[in-house]
């Protein structure tokens, strides 16, 4: 059975789970750790990546990140591919770190926010990583710690988490604390690690409940959400991907979106096929990027190539081509 594509768009919640090979560690020392953070860090500063959690055990790790312009495969290429050359350099091995591709759910940021973020930092002491909260509050390894105010992390958001406790931090960092301490007295705690209708409803017997109701709910392994957010999201997903089906049956290619683009800041298409600092060029390249992407569902990747780019130039640009088309009006066809 082929894997389902990875459903992504920019504002989307994802819970992110990363294994290594054969259950091996990816993390071998305190200084792997070190690493990767500083590497997270600075990939999401970069790409302009919300996180509100993450939790590294010795060979897996969790992250809850909100993705910007760019794209969440672009945000974890990055981050994964350099941390496994550095990885690999480091200790002297060859060869795959991570089990296949990283896992990602997309899940109702509304409804789960909170609980997945709870869910994350519970793991190193569901797993006897931490003995206890009290060390937990304390572990460089989770952004636990950074929401209790014991360790620093300026790139994890803890202003929005912190602020549906309390006004104050002080009072917010209490509120969470307990917040905290009601999941780990739960018995049978919802499994976080994936979507579909069971964990989105609240279990199975919930689910068993709601059939005999009557009452059906749309489920995807791919969301954690309600039944009308997996259909909202499944219907985002298919009208961009029949646009795009739409301009291509039309005739638009790369060739004809340069055209376009060229046309609406009045330059020669090879203009845009190389870097400049001119006003209407870099206007234009930015359009060209966030029509090849968003409209022509192109990857960053292709775009990268044809523009002689970095694949994170691509979002940058695309993000500026969205606000000069909301500014301007101008679309990749006109709009009436």
């Amino acid at each position: 059975m082929p894997r389902q594509s990875r459903i992504d768009f920019p504002g989307a919640l994802q819970h992110i789970m990363v294994r290594g090979i054969e259950r091996r560690a990816i993390f071998a020392d305190t200084k792997d750790k070190q690493s990767f953070l500083k590497r997270l860090g600075n990939v999401l500063t970069d790409t302009q990546t919300n996180c509100y959690a993450y939790a590294l055990m010795s060979n897996h790790y969790h992250l809850l990140l909100q993705t910007g312009s760019t794209s969440l495969s672009l945000v974890m290429q990055s981050l994964l591919t350099g941390y496994a050359v550095n990885y690999n350099l480091r200790h002297r091995r060859t060869g795959k770190l991570y089990q296949n591709r990283f896992k990602s759910i997309l899940c109702d940021k509304e409804e789960y926010l909170l609980q997945l973020i709870r869910y994350i930092h519970l793991n190193p002491l569901r797993v006897g990583l931490v003995p206890n909260l009290r060390e937990l509050d304390k572990s460089p390894w989770t952004g636990h710690a950074v929401l209790m105010g014991k360790k620093e992390a300026e790139w994890l958001d803890t202003e929005e988490v912190l602020s549906n406790f309390a006004r104050t931090k002080k009072k917010a960092r209490a509120q969470y604390s307990e917040f905290v301490k009601e999941g780990i007295k739960q018995k049978q705690p919802i499994d976080f690690s994936g979507g579909g209708l069971i964990r989105s409803i609240g279990g199975v017997w919930e689910a068993i409940k709601a059939s005999r109701k009557g009452r059906k709910e749309a489920g995807d392994e791919r969301i954690l959400g309600s039944g009308d957010f997996v259909e909202a999201v499944l219907k985002r997903t298919e009208e961009q991907e029949s646009t795009a089906s739409r301009l291509q049956r039309e005739g638009w290619d790369f060739e004809k979106v340069l055209q376009r683009a060229a046309e609406m800041v009045g330059v020669k298409k090879n203009d845009l096929l190389r870097q400049s600092r001119g006003n209407a060029r870099s206007q234009g390249r930015a359009l060209l990027c966030r029509w090849l992407v968003d409209d022509l569902q192109y990857t960053q990747v292709s775009v990268a190539e044809k523009l002689s780019i970095t694949r994170a130039a691509v979002g940058v640009l695309a993000n500026r081509g969205r606000e000069i088309e909301a500014h301007l009006g101008w679309g990749i066809v006109d709009k009436h």
